[in-house]
């Protein structure tokens, strides 16, 4: 995953992205380390926050870029 090079590009500490996630930083940095496996909910999160998809996040893709927002609301 990409969660730790999204984070340090833009010099964010683990600790307010855990902040963000309402978790513990170790809890974060164990999604960062592949020790834990990251919830969904939480992805999704993460790739609004980045401004990226989660398919770039998971090393699906190379494409930075979001995709287009969905016209309707999420459930």
């Amino acid at each position: 995953m990409r969660l730790k090079d999204l984070r340090e590009d833009r010099d964010i500490p683990q600790r307010e992205i855990a902040n963000l996630l309402n978790i513990r930083q170790n809890t974060y940095s164990q999604y960062e380390n592949g020790q834990r496996q990251i919830p969904i909910d939480a992805l999704i999160l993460l790739s609004e926050f980045y401004n990226t998809s989660v398919d770039y996040i998971l090393e699906i893709t190379d494409q930075k870029q979001p995709y287009p927002k969905n016209k309707s609301p999420r459930k």
